[in-house]
């Protein structure tokens, strides 16, 4: 989904639940409470850990690397997110690559130089891209990609043809690198505040079949079980039953007409649990959207008043008014309802002004509480007020991906 919503859920102080899912790839125990992985594991990026924490990573020393080829594949729906790291002399000279509004992003820092460069095809189609890299030593600190050195350039290199190159020189002279090299997948291991331009880290994608200067070394990962990435995905927010996206209500301004607009596209008929949930602080829930997948009904509720939807349907528009509340089942006009607002709630507007907004679940009564009636599906698309939402926005639990869901 695109980015409209910059604004974070900002003061939403809640205590999310965050149960870890046992799901496993290929790996190891080491005893040091950390997992050996392959270096050519598929390894799902957005799983749940500091969002700046590497997925994984690995350590060697420079006199052991023969070869100066890397390449893994990258696929996600996700435009933005932290993809792979590599550095030198315990971080003074480092590099990152990664996704802005889903355009490669290649930031280097080595020496007196500091470099930030985006270009070449936007990746966040939901394919398998292969990127590659070879690097020269002598001209520069190692990097894992297909990231090529050619005398004074970095090379990036997407699907064999695709190609993002910077030029880099330095005043310095040049040295002979001895010591580690540091690989990571999915974070960094720098201070953020080091690079030229910010991001939000956390990817929901996956790498795989990754060969990593033909090192055969296995890597880290500071978790019990690897999570799995589905064999086909597509576009879509994806709730796993487990916890709920949370927004302030501010970040969704009020037009000068008093309409609200929430939209939602899925196959309704496949969800299970709560959608929606709208509250004020210190009062009753005032608005919910529910599925039952037994039943195939969607229940709306809104105060004291309840409406069930039997039809299976892909699409719901939801607006409130002034003096009323109208439902828009797909395209059908016949499949309209109206609930009557004026007097039965007032003060219908305040949660909308200051309240919260929940996708995934029904808000508790009070700040600690964490929610229930968590839901399973998959919102193919999310609009308030005619915008796409990013629940990366938002205060989330860590088992909802945001950009896609399993096919």
């Amino acid at each position: 989904m695109a980015v409209f919503w910059k604004a974070m859920a900002g003061g939403l102080l809640l205590t999310l639940s965050l149960t870890l899912l046992g799901w496993g790839v290929e790996g190891q125990g080491n005893g040091q409470g950390k997992k050996e992985v392959s270096g050519g594991a598929t390894v799902y990026l957005g799983q749940d850990r500091d969002i700046w924490r590497p997925m994984m990573y690995t350590t060697v020393n420079l006199s052991e690397i023969l070869s100066i080829k890397s390449s893994f594949q990258l696929r996600t729906f996700d435009p933005e997110g932290a993809i792979f790291y590599g550095d030198t002399k315990n971080g003074q000279d480092w590099f990152v690559l990664s996704l802005m509004d889903g355009i490669p992003l290649m930031q280097i820092s080595r020496e007196d130089i500091l470099v930030s460069v985006a270009g070449g095809p936007k990746l966040n189609d939901g394919k398998w891209h292969t990127v590659n890299r070879r690097i020269f030593v002598r001209a520069y600190f190692l990097l894992p990609l297909e990231v090529s050195h050619q005398e004074k350039f970095v090379v990036l290199e997407v699907d064999g043809s695709n190609r993002l190159e910077v030029g880099m020189q330095s005043k310095q002279t040049q040295e002979i690198l001895v010591g580690e090299l540091r690989l990571a997948v999915g974070g960094i291991l720098i201070d953020k505040e080091k690079m030229i331009v910010q991001f939000q880290p956390q990817m929901d994608g996956c790498v795989r079949e990754g060969s990593w200067l033909n090192l055969s070394i296995p890597w880290e990962a500071d978790v019990e079980e690897l999570w799995p990435c589905y064999q086909n995905i597509q576009p879509g927010s994806y709730f796993a039953g487990t916890g709920f996206a949370i927004f302030n209500t501010s970040v969704f301004p009020i037009e000068a007409d008093h309409v609200v607009k929430t939209e939602l596209w899925g196959d309704f008929s496949k969800m299970d649990g709560t959608i929606l949930s709208i509250k004020a602080p210190g009062q009753e829930i005032i608005f919910a959207l529910v599925a039952n997948n037994n039943t195939k009904e969607v229940t709306l509720t809104f105060g004291e008043e309840k409406l069930s939807m039997n039809d299976t349907f892909n699409r719901l528009l939801i607006t409130f008014e002034t003096d009323k509340l109208q439902v828009f089942q797909d395209e059908d006009e016949s499949k309209t309802t109206k609930l009557s607002i004026a007097g039965s709630h007032p003060g219908y507007f305040t949660p909308w002004r200051e309240g919260m907004l929940a996708f995934g679940g029904l808000l508790g009564k009070g700040e600690d509480d964490v929610g229930s009636q968590f839901l399973t599906g998959c919102l193919e698309k999310i609009q308030v007020q005619g915008r796409d939402v990013d629940l990366d926005l938002a205060v989330k639990h860590m088992s909802i991906s945001s950009h896609s869901c399993p096919a």
